[in-house]
């Protein structure tokens, strides 16, 4: 019996993961599961560069904007609601395209989880009020001192990722990063991971001129919309933040959007470190044509 087939699209934000996770579905004539944590919510449009209504029309996706920034929702609900999509879409689909710039959902998905011990939400809200009082670096030189391991690894500029780490250390009294890589599930499919690789000076320059179009799609508008809701962990997201920074009269418009091309640029840096650990990964040119990429790929399941 041939094995299900997950085919997880990776690389840097605006290097064009959706696009060729399209073609992809369609060459396959499949489905996209979205593992990008920023399109989740329904509120958040322009910043988080969802699918358009005629990309989301060429292929059907699953997990784009399906709840509210109010509502609460780990990675490992993630997880599981994912492979429950998964197991449904085997049943009419060999193969599934996964797709997303988050590599710990990409990740999530693929791999499993790690067991982590459960912790009170007293704890979170001790750690939010914590931020909200003393800002993220509190947080982070906390983290530095119960988990210097985890401290090293960890993207230091995501909240939510310092705070579960902390939740951990406090409620088990042990470092976040003696959970990791435990014995993990095992999975009912075979997964091959496609990486679409440039050169930084491409990468960056996409970022540029994808900050520059959101601006001119009304990222503002969407931003003051959205300012009532700014203490929410959805919303310390890049593009966000610093346009409710210039919104708080702190920075001008112009610095703010310097501000988002930066840290989406310091962002692209982080995916790519964590995907250059990844040995598995196939990598496909930028600019190479589809026909090219679709070569690429089936050579690789041909070979394996």
């Amino acid at each position: 019996m041939k094995k299900n087939l997950v085919i997880a699209v990776v690389g840097a934000t605006a290097i064009g993961k959706t696009k060729l996770a399209i073609e992809l579905a369609k060459h396959f004539k499949t489905e996209i599961i979205s593992a990008d944590s920023r399109q989740f919510f329904k509120e958040m449009t322009i910043g988080t560069a969802v699918p358009s209504n005629e990309e989301l029309i060429e292929a059907k996706h699953h997990f784009i904007q399906h709840i509210s920034i109010k509502d609460a929702y780990s990675v490992g609900d993630f997880e599981k609601e994912a492979t429950a999509k998964l197991n449904q879409l085997f049943k009419s689909h060999n193969t599934v395209i996964l797709v997303g710039g988050s590599g710990m959902y990409v990740d999530a998905v693929v791999k499993g989880l790690d067991d982590f011990p459960e912790a009170p939400n007293s704890i979170r809200e001790e750690l939010n009020q914590q931020m909200k009082t003393n800002g993220l670096k509190s947080l982070q030189e906390l983290l530095k001192k119960k988990d210097p391991v985890y401290y090293e690894k960890v993207d230091l500029d995501n909240p939510h990722r310092v705070i579960r780490a902390l939740e951990v250390c406090i409620a088990s009294g042990k470092p976040f990063s003696s959970f990791l890589n435990q014995l993990k599930p095992q999975r009912n499919f075979k997964t091959l991971y496609v990486g679409i690789n440039a050169e930084r000076e491409i990468i960056y320059r996409r970022i540029n001129l994808r900050v520059d179009k959101m601006m001119q799609e009304g990222l503002l508008s969407e931003a003051k919309h959205l300012h009532q809701f700014k203490n929410l962990n959805a919303l310390n997201t890049i593009g966000y933040k610093e346009l409710f920074s210039y919104l708080e009269g702190k920075i001008s418009l112009d610095e703010a959007v310097a501000e988002i091309k930066k840290n989406t640029r310091r962002f692209a840096k982080r995916q790519l470190t964590w995907y250059r650990k990844n040995e598995n990964i196939i990598w496909v040119d930028f600019d190479d044509s589809l026909e090219s990429k679709i070569a690429k790929i089936k050579n690789a399941l041909e070979n394996e």
